[in-house]
């Protein structure tokens, strides 16, 4: 059996408003793409269309009958995911997939290689309004005290691994929200994995999932690993 040389991870929640773009910009056979689909709306039958119209592409298309999370969904699509990279994206396409295999290229030797809004050379195509700015830049702040990393954007969604470094983590993983990004990243670092940021191409698409209450909760989740009092 021949295994693609990158799986790609959507999570996908209620996406039917904004799947369509992502899905056009599938064309690349070697590639599988692993979507999540944990709603009530009818983004699986939008997917499984596109599928059905595209036999020459790698799509899968995983529901679920209750809520995963970020987090939960992103190890749901690595559970079952057959190439020697892994990686996940967001369904709004802000960072796309042409960029993703981009990145992917990247990794060289190191084991991880993540996306960043914040590093020179990246280009913003459309910018966040000014507070999510703000927030982010607060944010990951913030998390690079408490967790050590050296990272400056913990968030973008546009990450790759090799799949034997996440495999060997994702049983010490608790997070199932937006925090998951950072659990992960903290636990391939202490467990030795060398990871590389790098400048990535990136578009807001004002119709970001990630309210004041995710915030707040990211943050009394991570502060809770952090401490190892979450069970």
């Amino acid at each position: 059996m021949n295994h693609p040389p990158v799986s790609i991870v959507i999570p996908a929640y209620n996406e039917s408003a904004r799947i369509q773009p992502l899905l056009n910009e599938l064309k690349e056979p070697d590639i599988e793409f692993i979507f999540v689909c944990d709603g009530t709306d009818n983004t699986v039958e939008i997917i499984l269309n596109y599928k059905k119209n595209q036999p020459d592409l790698k799509i899968r298309c995983l529901t679920f009958s209750h809520r995963l999370g970020k987090g939960g969904g992103v190890q749901a699509g690595f559970a079952v995911a057959s190439a020697p990279l892994v990686g996940f994206m967001d369904a709004d396409n802000s960072t796309t997939v042409h960029e993703m295999v981009r990145i992917s290229h990247l990794i060289g030797d190191h084991d991880g290689v993540i996306g960043s809004r914040h590093l020179p050379g990246q280009i913003i195509q459309r910018k966040q309004p000014f507070y999510r700015r703000i927030q982010s830049r607060l944010f990951n702040s913030v998390i690079r005290l408490m967790f050590g990393l050296p990272f400056y954007d913990t968030q973008c969604g546009a990450k790759i691994f090799r799949k034997e470094a996440i495999d060997a983590v994702l049983p010490l993983l608790h997070s199932k929200g937006f925090e998951f990004d950072v659990e992960l990243l903290w636990h391939l670092s202490k467990n030795g994995y060398s990871l590389i940021e790098v400048p990535v191409i990136w578009n807001d698409t004002k119709d970001s999932r990630l309210r004041i209450s995710d915030t707040i909760s990211m943050f009394i989740t991570l502060i809770r690993i952090r401490l190892g009092i979450i069970s």
